[in-house]
């Protein structure tokens, strides 16, 4: 994935919401990680959402949600 790419894909987790479920509506970056470690365990969907739900879960398991502070703001 190139930088753009990237920059591209966290952009996505601070507007796209959640198509579907109990958190059905809430932005991807603002899912609680326990809904996150839920489909780490049950396995994420296919396609872009599992792609995006994952990097989500990674990114809240590493602390590094401040990266998505900036894109946030920028919305």
């Amino acid at each position: 994935m190139n930088p753009e790419e990237s920059r591209n894909h966290l952009k996505t987790l601070v507007q796209m919401p959640m198509p579907f479920g109990k958190y059905k509506g809430k932005l991807l970056c603002d899912l609680p990680v326990s809904y996150l470690e839920w489909f780490k365990r049950e396995g994420f969907p296919k396609g872009k959402l599992g792609m995006l739900l994952e990097t989500m879960y990674e990114i809240k398991l590493n602390g590094l949600e401040s990266l998505l502070t900036p894109l946030k703001r920028n919305r």
